[in-house]
């Protein structure tokens, strides 16, 4: 069945067989998962379709879980109608807008600093947890079973970062989204703010989401972290953001190997074991700035 057929009937299942339904578009960007532009009786809407093997990295009833936690915050737009957490497939209202990532990220800091600290402060009580260790030998687990060995550059940076973990993990967690990155916040056309994909929402560090709005350009997150904490700050919290910052290329880095190893660099055109090395290059130049603040 085509993604648009896919769109068709579930949106006939939500709405009513009888509603006329048109897929205007697909919205550009993302590499996980598809998203189209629907129309429906004057409202529009987008269909979500995760993309292959999705599901290895994501829980859905963690998703349902969160979306349902934050829904007092409103800091999504309480966009969702339907999520289905079988299939991944979810519908919300569409909203007029551009992804953060295409407009100039560090003229919003104070706005996107507003909407984690509404995340942060709210005292969110949740027994789901980020768990980012074990995350990343989950997700070095699924590139073993798929045949491929960690290289020694890879492992050299592993090693070296995992020595701070327990300096990591004697920071005070809250609820945090995780993915954080400019591409999640989106600029309403109206001028307001909002944040959208909570597919990783977890209790963590609250400087990990300040690394993540460095995900495209770092330099965005060394531009969030003053803003974000309202004063300079210490080494220590500088120390954290690039140690921080070093865990996330690592976990990326096994996730493009992952769907390197199941086929995605052809489907996708996009070389994923280039983007992987790319990461362990990235990794290494986040633990050398970190040890500057250790």
């Amino acid at each position: 069945m085509t993604h648009e057929a896919i769109v068709l009937e579930q949106m006939k299942g939500f709405l009513g067989p009888d509603v006329p339904i048109s897929v205007l578009d697909r919205l550009k960007g993302g590499m996980s998962n598809s998203n189209y532009i629907v129309s429906a009786e004057g409202r529009h809407y987008t269909f979500r379709i995760p993309g292959k093997n999705a599901g290895v990295f994501v829980d859905r009833t963690v998703e349902a879980a969160t979306l349902r936690l934050i829904a007092p915050l409103g800091i999504d737009g309480n966009l969702t109608h339907r999520l289905d957490v079988g299939t991944g497939y979810k519908i919300s209202t569409f909203v007029p807008g551009i992804p953060l990532s295409q407009s100039d990220p560090a003229s919003h800091y104070a706005a996107a600093a507003r909407i984690l600290h509404r995340l942060h402060d709210a005292e969110l009580e949740s027994d789901i947890d980020y768990a980012p260790f074990a995350r990343l030998r989950k997700y070095e687990g699924l590139v073993v079973r798929e045949g491929l060995v960690h290289q020694a550059d890879y492992l050299d940076i592993h090693d070296r970062f995992l020595a701070f973990r327990p300096f990591l993990e004697g920071v005070g967690t809250v609820f945090c989204h995780n993915d954080a990155q400019t591409s999640n916040y989106i600029l309403k056309d109206d001028g307001g703010l909002i944040l959208v994909d909570w597919e990783f929402g977890g209790n963590n560090d609250p400087l990990y989401d300040v690394a993540c709005y460095g995900n495209n350009d770092f330099k965005y997150a060394e531009g969030m972290l003053p803003v974000y904490l309202g004063r300079t700050p210490e080494r220590s919290e500088w120390f954290r953001l690039y140690l921080w910052r070093t865990f996330q290329c690592l976990q990326w880095h096994n996730v493009a190997l992952f769907k390197e190893a199941t086929g995605l660099s052809q489907e996708l055109h996009l070389d994923f074991k280039a983007i992987a090395a790319a990461y362990v290059a990235k990794a290494n130049a986040m633990f050398a700035s970190a040890m500057t603040w250790r």
